[in-house]
């Protein structure tokens, strides 16, 4: 089966479920019951553990069986992503004005990612989006209402902070499994190179930079936001006087 056919049989189950006929001999699971199991796998063995005979054996189901529920793996994860995205707090949700509320949305998917490294790769597996997605981007664009932003510059402003989040987070992931790897090479290149030749790389080596840490996260949050907020000033226009 080609992608396209992945991804319309995911969308086909995240969007209208389980249409087959009830009649006939009781089943016993049900597409909830096997994305909860697929989902306590991953948190038990990591993402590569993941398969369609390892989610059946966790049911206690033949593989056959889970495949008259789910056509595959690939449409096993995109509910799985839907279902994570279902369980988060929605941002218009949150207390506070806009900025507050994208902050909080951003340290909590940072947070997440961090603790839980699966789930961003998980999230990067599908493009068919469920219910709980919509649901979800929804709420993002309803926290920008009444800022002034045009409708596309909403949905920029959306995609820009979950690019930074999860794009920050891969690093981070990236640095962390390397870090040996890493390490090694800093120590040869640290023998091997005339830092003088590069005087800003070496000024910033000097001074504390490290990559991709929780200081770096905040920092680089506040000057995308700072724009957004010089964005909404721009568009609301000058105070009234007095």
């Amino acid at each position: 089966m080609s992608a396209k056919d992945d991804r319309r049989r995911a969308l086909e189950l995240l969007w209208n479920g389980d249409r087959r006929p009830a009649r006939g001999p009781q089943r016993g699971l049900t597409l909830e019951r096997i994305v909860e199991a697929a989902l306590e796998v991953v948190r038990a063995e990591g993402l590569d553990a993941l398969s369609m005979r390892r989610v059946a054996t966790h049911l206690g189901v033949g593989t056959a069986s889970l495949y008259t529920y789910v056509p595959g793996k690939a449409e096993l994860v995109a509910l799985m992503v839907d279902a994570l995205v279902g369980g988060d707090v929605l941002p218009h949700e949150r207390p506070g004005d806009w900025r507050a509320k994208l902050e909080q949305w951003a340290r909590s998917d940072w947070a997440e990612f961090r603790a839980h490294p699966w789930a961003l790769s998980l999230a990067a597996a599908t493009p068919a989006p469920g219910p709980n997605t919509l649901r979800w981007l929804d709420s993002a664009l309803l926290v920008l209402d009444g800022t002034g932003l045009t409708e596309p510059e909403k949905v920029a402003v959306v995609e820009s902070v979950d690019a930074y989040v999860r794009g920050l987070a891969r690093l981070h992931l990236e640095g962390e499994q390397g870090a040996e790897q890493v390490r090694e090479r800093d120590e040869e290149l640290g023998r091997l190179v005339d830092f003088s030749r590069y005087p800003a790389l070496g000024r910033a080596l000097a001074g504390g930079a490290a990559p991709y840490t929780t200081d770096q996260f905040e920092f680089g949050l506040r000057l995308l936001l700072d724009g957004v907020a010089a964005l909404i000033a721009e568009r609301r226009g000058p105070a009234p006087a007095g």
